[in-house]
């Protein structure tokens, strides 16, 4: 719900407090590049200290980021008010789905359970839109982080009372010299990716690309030799493992930059407010929280291979439908059920195959691997398609007759090209949306390939007859 509702808040965020597109991009984005970097060093933690004393210290944690983000007088509040939220998160995220595999150890009724895991986080992005839309019109974007205070003390009251405590027996406490090159190397990789399509081969990201991977091959190669791992590479030469890690980091890194890019095409070109716009996003929402509740009985009839093929083939041929044709909100409402059903059915697939293949003591470590996959993925999307769609959009502007600094910050954002367009008229605004509908459908030919051939793979790697609870 958090991640939707700052979608649809962002244009009004943008008119408050007037980050650049860059900064626009670290307000989103740098949620899930942060929890990228942390997330296995919570999970291992969660196994260590207490998969429940995790899950209650992140929620505190995300409560106090809640109030420090709506506060916000400036652009770098807000940005550090997202680092912390992502602090909490990534204690959060592991945390539920290692408690899910140990509290439910049955294969069948597992898999049910991640089905509603996964079905919960659908209605909370069906909630979020409405709910954001709602809250921005009639209070103001601080409203989007307001909300989630009350949900905190609800959900500590419910976790101290409900949740068992459970840690992985013999596991001793953390490397923290590992967690440092975890954080640093994947947190440096990340940011080098998100700029060198910005700044290009000449600035400092093909640098921090080459540190970042450097630190993560130390970091798999120290883990290697540990008995006592913070992630266990042996996880890794499992093939479906493998398939599912791939089949959600590209699923979420598609459907993060192709939600944050229509909602800024229902704000800015087709010009619905908050609330409309919330509205018309609805049905990815819905329509995801219906596949990740018929996930687990169609795994039972057709298997996880085809549920995975079938929710990866929607996903590509959602993203090659806005690609090819004309874009209205009739093609895009039937892209966004595609959307849906996809990643519902794709991610409760790829989620029951990666928590079953794992060792009950390395759950943490399982979920943590899914969580990063899936968090990354998401600021990978908006990171790398992002500023795809970023750079087609200022190519699609060509040449503008205005003066500087107004043809930068047109050249920007189609957010910037509206408040020009104010001053200067609305033909600036017209050229701006014709742009930015280029750099859509231009992005969404590109997500379309990257997710047909992570579908190639992730079939390819699971074998025939695969069960996702053959380990067990």
């Amino acid at each position: 719900m958090d991640a939707t509702i700052l979608n649809v808040a962002l244009p009004s965020l943008v008119d408050d407090l007037a980050p650049d597109a860059i900064e626009q991009l670290w307000i989103i984005d740098v949620y899930g590049l942060i929890l990228g970097g942390l997330l296995l060093t919570s999970g291992a933690a969660g196994d260590r200290w207490g998969r429940k004393l995790m899950f209650m210290a992140g929620i505190a944690v995300f409560g106090v980021a809640s109030i420090m983000a709506a506060t916000s007088q400036s652009t770098e509040q807000l940005i550090g008010g997202r680092v912390l939220l992502a602090i909490g998160g990534a204690m959060i995220m592991p945390s539920t789905l290692s408690l899910l595999r140990n509290v439910f150890t049955n294969p069948r009724e597992r898999t049910v359970a991640i089905g509603i895991w996964a079905s919960v986080a659908g209605a909370g992005a069906a909630i979020g839109p409405v709910l954001g839309g709602f809250l921005v019109q009639k209070y103001s974007w601080s409203a989007a982080f307001w909300v989630n205070v009350p949900i905190v003390a609800a959900a500590l009251i419910a976790g101290w009372l409900i949740l068992p405590e459970s840690k992985a027996p013999g596991e001793h406490g953390i490397d923290w010299f590992d967690a440092a090159l975890s954080i640093v190397g994947m947190i440096t990789l990340v940011w080098g990716l998100k700029h060198i399509f910005k700044d290009g081969v000449f600035s400092p990201a093909p640098l921090a690309l080459l540190v970042g991977a450097g630190i993560l091959w130390w970091f798999f190669r120290r883990q290697k030799r540990l008995a006592d791992p913070m992630l266990d590479v042996r996880l890794f030469s499992n093939r479906p493992f493998r398939a599912a890690a791939i089949a959600i980091l590209t699923a979420m890194m598609a459907i993060g930059a192709a939600l944050f890019l229509l909602t800024l095409w229902l704000q800015y070109v087709e010009e619905y407010s908050p609330m409309q716009a919330g509205v018309r996003m609805l049905p990815a929402a819905i329509a995801l929280l219906l596949g990740a509740l018929s996930a687990e009985r169609l795994i039972r009839v057709v298997g996880v291979k085809a549920v995975l093929g079938v929710g990866l083939g929607g996903l590509a041929l959602a993203f090659a439908a806005l690609a090819v044709f004309p874009l209205s909100y009739p093609l895009v409402a039937i892209a966004l059920v595609a959307f849906g059903l996809g990643d519902g059915l794709a991610i409760t697939a790829s989620t029951s195959v990666m928590i079953s293949a794992a060792p009950p003591e390395r759950a943490g470590m399982a979920a943590a691997v899914e969580e990063t996959c899936y968090e990354l993925g998401i600021g990978l999307g908006v990171a790398f398609l992002g500023t795809v769609a970023a750079t087609a959009y200022s190519y699609g502007l060509g040449t503008l007759d205005l003066p500087e600094p107004q043809a930068s910050t047109v050249d920007e954002s189609i957010g910037g090209a509206f408040e020009v367009s104010q001053e200067f008229g609305t033909h600036v605004m017209d050229r701006a949306k014709l742009a930015f509908v280029e750099s859509l459908t231009f992005t969404s030919a590109a997500s379309a390939i990257l997710v047909a051939v992570a579908m190639f793979v992730a079939l390819r790697l699971i074998p025939r007859g695969f069960k996702a609870d053959a380990g067990h």
